[in-house]
C-alpha cells in the first residue's frame, strides 16, 4: 500500500500544475457546498427558534373550543382565570416560563394611514417577552397597569410615520361581536429582526387587552417556554386536562418542518450535481495521465504488474487528489462559514408567509453536513477514477509499448 501511495504521489508530481488545479476545483466545490449547507441549516434553525420565541412557544395550552384561525373572543373559547392556570404550569421543573396571552384583530390608524394588526395582550413582567424587551429600540416597555400605552414594531411605526409618544387610533373586535375604539400612546418601538412579525403585531398589557375586548379575566392561550424543547411531549402529558388542548411546537410549525424536509432533499441533489461536475476535472486529469504514461503502463504490464494493480494505482492517485482537495476545501470553506455564523448575511424582509424569517441569516454548520459532504466528495472522486483506471488496466502490453514510442 505504501508503495502504491509513493508511486501515485510521484506520478501526480509529474505535472504539479494540473494536479493542483484538479484538487483546487474539488476544494472550491466543497467550500461552496459547506457554505450553502450552513446557510440553509442556519436559516431553518433560526426560523424555528424565532417561531418558538415569538409565536408558538414550546407548548400552547388552549381551550378545547378555541380556533386560532378565527381569533375567537367568545368566552366559551377562552381560558378562564389564566393567571392561575399559568402559575400552576410554571411550577413544573421543566418549565422556564408560562404566561397568558390574549389575541384580537384590530385596525390601526394614524393620519390617513390605516393598517390591519393583530393585538396581543401580554403580561409585561413575563420572561417570555425577552425578544421584545431585548429588541426595544426606543421608549419604554408598557407596565401592567398602563391603560393607554402600546408597543409596536419598527416596520409598523415606519408605515404609520409615528414615534415614541405619538398617539394612534385602534379599533378592536370584542367578545360580543361588536367593536371598540380608543386612542393609544406609542410607549415603545421594538425590533425582533423579523420584519413580517414586527409589521403586523401590536402589544399591550393583558389587563388592558381584556378590558377593551370585553374578555374580562380570560385569555386565548397559555404560552409555555421550556428549558429543553425535547421535554415538550413529557410536559404536555403532565399538564393534559379535560377542556384543554395542548399544542406542541412541532405541530404548530408543521409547515416549517415540511419545508425543511424538502430543502434537505433538494440540497442533497444539488450536492451530487456540483460534485459530479467537479469530478469531470479529475476524470480529465487521470485520462491525460493515462495517455502520457502509455509506455510506462506497457512496461509495468510486461514485467508482470496485473490490471488490478494498475487500477489501484490510479484509484490511489484519485484518492490523493481527493484528500488534497478536501483539506484545501476545508481551509477555504470553514473561515467563510465562521464569518457567516458570526456576522450573518443580511437579506432584509423576504416576506415569507407562515415562517418568521429573520432579516439576517446566521450560518450553522452541523457535524452531519460536514461529514456527509466530505464523504461524498471523497467517494465521487474515487468514482471519477473508474474509467481512467479501466482504460489503463485494459491496455495490451505490446500495444502500450508501441503507443508510447
Amino acid at each position: 500500500m505504501l508503495h502504491l501511495i509513493s508511486m501515485a504521489w510521484r506520478d501526480l508530481g509529474r505535472n504539479r500544475r494540473r494536479s493542483f488545479f484538479s484538487a483546487l476545483a474539488l476544494a472550491i466545490a466543497l467550500a461552496l457546498l459547506l457554505f450553502m449547507a450552513s446557510v440553509v441549516q442556519g436559516e431553518m434553525r433560526d426560523a424555528m427558534n424565532a417561531s418558538i420565541r415569538l409565536e408558538s412557544g414550546h407548548l400552547q395550552v388552549r381551550s378545547a373550543n378555541y380556533n386560532p384561525d378565527k381569533t375567537s373572543l367568545k368566552w366559551e373559547d377562552l381560558i378562564a382565570a389564566p393567571a392561575t392556570v399559568a402559575s400552576q404550569i410554571a411550577t413544573l421543573p421543566q418549565v422556564e416560563a408560562a404566561t397568558p396571552r390574549l389575541y384580537a384583530s384590530g385596525i390601526l390608524a394614524s393620519g390617513e394611514t390605516t393598517l390591519g394588526v393583530r393585538v396581543i395582550g401580554i403580561d409585561p413582567a413575563s420572561p417570555a417577552n425577552a425578544p421584545l424587551t431585548d429588541g426595544l429600540l426606543a421608549g419604554t416597555f408598557p407596565t401592567a397597569d398602563d391603560r393607554d400605552g402600546v408597543l409596536i414594531g419598527q416596520p409598523l411605526a415606519d408605515k404609520l410615520k409615528v414615534g415614541v409618544g405619538d398617539r394612534i387610533n385602534l379599533v378592536v373586535n370584542t367578545s360580543s361581536g361588536a367593536v371598540d375604539e380608543q386612542n393609544f400612546v406609542v410607549r415603545g418601538i421594538f425590533s425582533t429582526r423579523t420584519p413580517n412579525y414586527d409589521a403586523n403585531n401590536l402589544f399591550m398589557p393583558l389587563a388592558k387587552a381584556q378590558a377593551i375586548t370585553g374578555a374580562e379575566d380570560r385569555a386565548s392561550l397559555i404560552f409555555v417556554l421550556l428549558k429543553d424543547r425535547e421535554q415538550a411531549p413529557a410536559v404536555a402529558d403532565a399538564i393534559a386536562s379535560d377542556g384543554f388542548t395542548i399544542v406542541n411546537f412541532r405541530d404548530f410549525n408543521a409547515l416549517l418542518a415540511t419545508f425543511e424536509e424538502f430543502s434537505g432533499a433538494y440540497m442533497f441533489v444539488l450536492y451530487l450535481i456540483v460534485l459530479a461536475i467537479t469530478s469531470t476535472v479529475i476524470i480529465n486529469t487521470l485520462i491525460m495521465a493515462v495517455f502520457e504514461r502509455t509506455r510506462e503502463i506497457g512496461i509495468l504490464s510486461s514485467i508482470g504488474m496485473r490490471g488490478g494493480r494498475i487500477m489501484a494505482m490510479f484509484f490511489t492517485e484519485s484518492a490523493l487528489l481527493a484528500v488534497g482537495g478536501i483539506l484545501l476545501g476545508m481551509l477555504i470553506g470553514l473561515p467563510l462559514v465562521y464569518y457567516a455564523s458570526t456576522a450573518g448575511i443580511y437579506f432584509g424582509d423576504v416576506g415569507a408567509i407562515g415562517m418568521p424569517l429573520s432579516d439576517t441569516i446566521y450560518a450553522y454548520l452541523t457535524w452531519n453536513d460536514a461529514i456527509t459532504l466530505t464523504v461524498m466528495a471523497f467517494v465521487i472522486s474515487l468514482l471519477a477514477a473508474v474509467y481512467p483506471a479501466m482504460l489503463a488496466a485494459g491496455m495490451e502490453p505490446v500495444d502500450a509499448l508501441r503507443g508510447g514510442q
